[in-house]
């Protein structure tokens, strides 16, 4: 008998099973191996055993990392990918590093640098979710990581300032996910009839910008200007988590959206007195 596998992640909303792009990797990856994983949601990443997410526990074994956490499924012959052919593998390993370099720096500036979309969702959904007193730092401390992660990939000043930066990281952005588009075509999944890797990591990184209800929305407006990747995360969800796949908000996201905006004041109130002391 195999032993118990258990995912640990942030959690959902907005009909996605869970925010975090690299959970929403393995999550899906598993849905189409099936791998049997129990889903725990967690209130905040210091609880992870190795101080990260998603991170995958197998008896005395753990795992961070959505590649590494693959891997291990695979070699418990969970494999999504075993009728690619040769040519076929290598194609996931460059579209999946074309989306970490040209797609994931504007997704990280959108939850997490875009000043409106930070202040009025990502930092209140986040700290909502977390104890205080953790959850008047720790959205700050993944803003300033996100920041530093785009930096470190797209460049700083000098010679770029962060407007430059920034312009950048939309355009490059963009094109990936026309070529994402032009690659899918008419396919339900990138390589036919059957999902794989590939799909795992491409909804991980799409869903979240297609769904999560953004001020300001310029990825996401160009997004849903691609039907074929918008109707590829459709069909993921319904297919394989049975979410709500509309564009109203999931049962009970008023209340959610509510709370959100009476949140946003308080927790902006309350970072403003920790930074003061």
């Amino acid at each position: 008998m195999a032993a118990p596998m258990e995912l640990s992640c942030w959690g959902g909303d907005w009909g996605l099973p869970s925010l975090h792009p690299e959970s929403l990797t393995v999550m899906a990856y598993a849905k189409f191996s099936g791998a049997p994983l129990t889903v725990n949601t967690i209130s905040n990443s210091w609880r992870a055993p190795k101080g990260d997410v998603p991170v995958l526990i197998s008896e005395d074994i753990v795992i961070s990392q959505p590649a590494k956490i693959l891997n291990f499924l695979r070699k418990q012959k969970y494999n999504a990918d075993y009728e690619l052919s040769a040519k076929q593998g290598a194609d996931t390993l460059a579209y999946i590093a074309l989306l970490e370099e040209k797609l994931l720096p504007a997704l990280l500036h959108t939850f997490w640098v875009e000043a409106e979309n930070y202040c009025s969702v990502t930092k209140p959904w986040f700290a909502s979710r977390i104890p205080f007193p953790l959850s008047l730092y720790l959205p700050g401390k993944m803003s300033r990581e996100a920041l530093n992660r785009i930096l470190l990939t797209r460049g700083g000043p000098p010679p770029y300032s962060l407007t430059e930066v920034e312009a950048q990281i939309y355009r490059d952005a963009k094109e990936c996910l026309n070529l994402l588009s032009k690659r899918l075509g008419t396919s339900q999944f990138f390589f036919g009839h059957t999902p794989t890797t590939l799909d795992a990591f491409v909804f991980g990184f799409l869903a979240p910008i297609y769904k999560v209800c953004f001020p300001r929305v310029q990825l996401q407006e160009h997004l849903k200007q691609l039907p074929n990747l918008c109707r590829f995360c459709d069909d993921i969800l319904t297919c394989y988590f049975r979410l709500t796949v509309s564009g109203h908000s999931p049962a009970g996201q008023d209340t959610a959206d509510a709370n959100l905006q009476k949140l946003t004041q308080l927790v902006n109130k309350e970072s403003n007195l920790i930074e003061k002391v």
